[in-house]
């Protein structure tokens, strides 16, 4: 995986959303804007990209995107629970048609037995519809985990609007 092949996800799923006229918002935890860095590199990308939320605290999460406390609370910031959470407040808070929210464990440190290093959580949410989550374990280093994770975050951008 290189920089090559996210500029190259990056640009379909830029021409996906152009041909939606949808607009995408990123809320990132683990990644750190690196989606938002990854699609303002190229030409064009705010016909298409609203912008980003970088809520790598939680109280980010709850003040940016409206995570409840009681989901932090039950389930820990790094859960399919608070993705969803994430992703859908994007979309209730700006006018992008869909989101893609990262929360994850990129390490080297911050792993636990449950939620072991290389756990990222993802979620999608397209406007008047229910967010979709998953989990994913990646391996490698600390930039080589958060780099997958923003290739997988934008793979599941263009399944969702390739449907």
């Amino acid at each position: 995986m290189n920089e090559l092949n996210l500029q190259n996800t990056a640009k379909q799923v830029m021409s996906l959303l152009a041909e939606r006229n949808y607009q995408l918002v990123a809320v990132e935890s683990c990644t750190g804007g690196w989606v938002g860095k990854i699609i303002t590199d190229l030409s064009g990308s705010s016909a298409v990209f609203a912008g980003s939320f970088v809520t790598y605290s939680n109280r980010a999460k709850q003040q940016m995107v409206g995570v409840q406390l009681k989901t932090l609370e039950a389930f820990g910031a790094v859960s399919e629970q608070v993705a969803a959470e994430m992703a859908q407040g994007a979309v209730q808070r700006t006018d992008a048609q869909i989101a893609l929210s990262i929360t994850g464990v990129a390490g080297p440190t911050g792993g636990t037995k449950a939620k072991p290093v290389g756990m990222v959580c993802f979620g999608w949410a397209i406007e008047n519809n229910d967010p979709e989550t998953t989990v994913c374990y990646f391996d490698g280093d600390r930039d080589e985990v958060r780099q997958q994770a923003v290739e997988y975050a934008l793979q599941g951008v263009a399944l969702r609007l390739a449907k």
